[in-house]
Formats: C-alpha cells, sequence, structure tokens
C-alpha cells in the first residue's frame, strides 16, 4: 500500500538532489579546463584571435582555456560541433561572421541557426578588410577605381580567398553601391592570391588588412580602400569607400564568444563578467591592435548585433545571387 508513496518520495529526493548538483556545479564554474573551438586551422586570423582571447581569458578565470582547432567547410563544422556540445559552458566557440551569420545563406548544408542553435556571450574584436591593386597598377586610389570600373564594365576581375566569405560580400557590396560590374574569382587561400595580384595576373583583391598589411608597407601592393565606414587605427592613411560617397559600404569581419544553446543563466552571466573585463585588459587590448584587430566595447549585444549583420548579408547575397 505505501510503495507508490515510497517510490515518488525517492522520485523527489533524487530530482532535488540532481537539481542541488547542478547548482552546484553552476556555483563552482569554472572547476576545469575550457575548450575554445575554432573552425580554422592554425595560423589565421579566427585562430589568432582566440589564442589571444583563450590566454587572457584563462587569467581571469583561473583555468586553462584550450584552443582547438577544427577546420572546415569555412568554419561550419566547427560551428557544428560546439552546437552539439553538452551545454555546460566548457565547450565554446570563438565565432566568426563567415560561419555565424553568412554559410546558412548560400550553403544549404549547413543545418545550424547561427543564432537559435547557440548562446551569444559576447563580442570579441573586429577587423578591417582592405581592397588592394598591384603595386605597378595604374589605379592607385578609390577615384581611379571607381572611374577605371565604371569606363569598362565587365573588364575588370577581383579575387577574395573563397566564395560566400566575408571578403567576397564586400566586394559585392562595393559592386551594388558603386553599381559597378566586376567578376569575382576565388582562391583557395591568401598566398596565391596575393602572388596573382603582385606578379599582374588579377587586377584586384580583398584581403583582411592584417594579412595584406606587410605587402603594402613593402610597396609590393596598392592599398584602394576600405571596406569599412572608419579608417583602421593600424592604417589611418588608407580611405574608405565610405568616404568616397559609397555609405553602404560598411563591413569588417567580426568575432565573438557562443556556446551551446540553453547554457545556464549564471554560467553565461559569469562568462560575460569575465569578457567584459579581458576586454578592458591592456595587455590583451595591445596584443589585438597589434594584430589588426579593434577590441569591441564591453557589454554590446551579440545577438541583436547579428540579427543586423545577418540582414545586410542577406541583401547583398540576394543582389549577387550567390550560393554554393
Amino acid at each position: 500500500m505505501n510503495q507508490p508513496t515510497l517510490t515518488r518520495r525517492a522520485l523527489m529526493l533524487a530530482l532535488a538532489a540532481c537539481a542541488a548538483g547542478a547548482a552546484h556545479a553552476q556555483d563552482d564554474y569554472p572547476a576545469r579546463p575550457i575548450t575554445l573551438v575554432v573552425g580554422y586551422p592554425a595560423g589565421g586570423s579566427t585562430d589568432l584571435t582566440a589564442r589571444l582571447f583563450g590566454e587572457a581569458l584563462s587569467k581571469r578565470i583561473g583555468e586553462r582555456v584550450i584552443v582547438e582547432n577544427v577546420g572546415g567547410a569555412g568554419g561550419a563544422i566547427g560551428a557544428q560541433r560546439v552546437a552539439k556540445a553538452r551545454p555546460d559552458g566548457y565547450t565554446l566557440l570563438l565565432g566568426a561572421s563567415n560561419e555565424m551569420a553568412i554559410a546558412s545563406l548560400i550553403n544549404k548544408a549547413v543545418k545550424y541557426d547561427g543564432l537559435k542553435d547557440f548562446t551569444p556571450i559576447g563580442m570579441i574584436s573586429t577587423q578591417p578588410m582592405v581592397l588592394v591593386a598591384s603595386a605597378n597598377s595604374p589605379v592607385k586610389n578609390i577615384s581611379d577605381f571607381l572611374a577605371q570600373a565604371r569606363a569598362h564594365p565587365g573588364k575588370f576581375s577581383f579575387g577574395t580567398s573563397g566564395v560566400g566569405t566575408a571578403l567576397h560580400l564586400s566586394a559585392e557590396s562595393v559592386k551594388e553601391a558603386g553599381g559597378l560590374q566586376l567578376v569575382h574569382v576565388p582562391y583557395r587561400g591568401v598566398a596565391p592570391l596575393a602572388s596573382d595580384i603582385m606578379g599582374g595576373q588579377l587586377q584586384f583583391g580583398v584581403f583582411v588588412l592584417s594579412s595584406a598589411l606587410a605587402n603594402i608597407r613593402a610597396g609590393k601592393l596598392a592599398p584602394i580602400g576600405l571596406m569599412q565606414a572608419t579608417r583602421a587605427p593600424l592604417a589611418p592613411e588608407i580611405p574608405t569607400f565610405a568616404e568616397a560617397g559609397l555609405k553602404d559600404v560598411d563591413m569588417d569581419i567580426w568575432f565573438g564568444l557562443y556556446g551551446p544553446a540553453h547554457v545556464p543563466g549564471p554560467v553565461v552571466g559569469k562568462l560575460r563578467a569575465a569578457l567584459d573585463d579581458v576586454l578592458k585588459m591592456p595587455e590583451f587590448r595591445g596584443k589585438m591592435q597589434e594584430s589588426g584587430s579593434t577590441v569591441a566595447a564591453p557589454g554590446v549585444d551579440l545577438a541583436q548585433f547579428q540579427r543586423k549583420e545577418t540582414e545586410k548579408y542577406k541583401r547583398i547575397v540576394e543582389f549577387a545571387r550567390i550560393e554554393e
């Protein structure tokens, strides 16, 4: 007669114990190393950002932060792994604009949603993109570029490191804003693209500023203009397309910190507090600025920012009819 009552009581006690255990785990967070996934191979701008951020975050929280490179599909494989991870705060993603906001717009094979399947924790940084030409090109500035492109529709080509990347979309935004006809040539990596531009096989290319700056300073590449609305502290001498009247050209590469969907609120709160502290660290800010990045202000609403960016990318993808 008392068996059902005892069973219910045991079940209630077990549930209470589980809840207490979960709450204790959240209070103690982090109690072991955190894995920070990067969806790209070692050596690129996303990897560098992750390693600088991971080092600073480790100092702030007192636990190891292990950067794990899970490359492939333009960052989507790494993002997918985090989307499917246990939402306990111990597997995080340093996500970039490509895999978090662009990939699903152009590639039907991408099954995750950049917002619904993740917990957006906060912004980390941005990096500007730059259109360049060969040092021997007669085109030396934005005015020359626009004049030549408008006078010879379809004659000029630009290269990027892949179809549907932020680099590609930024050039498409220039085409749309300027009423230009340019041909896109995708490359597998920055090195062959830079080599072909310097060798005169390709007229123009779009790069992350930090990856092109050494060749610009060496006189091997000529900077035409930045794709963001404001000049970059790392190279304030390079003008922007917005300055030349193309006000709608305002795009950079951005990086944010994410967890899987449904990370507990207390853990998210601790991560956001730690992130805000890292963004204020002079050492971290100095290293990031040296790498060509602009550190985000603490407290940026990453979800709101990402929604606006995704709408912008969607419009450009539809204009350019980009599809993988």
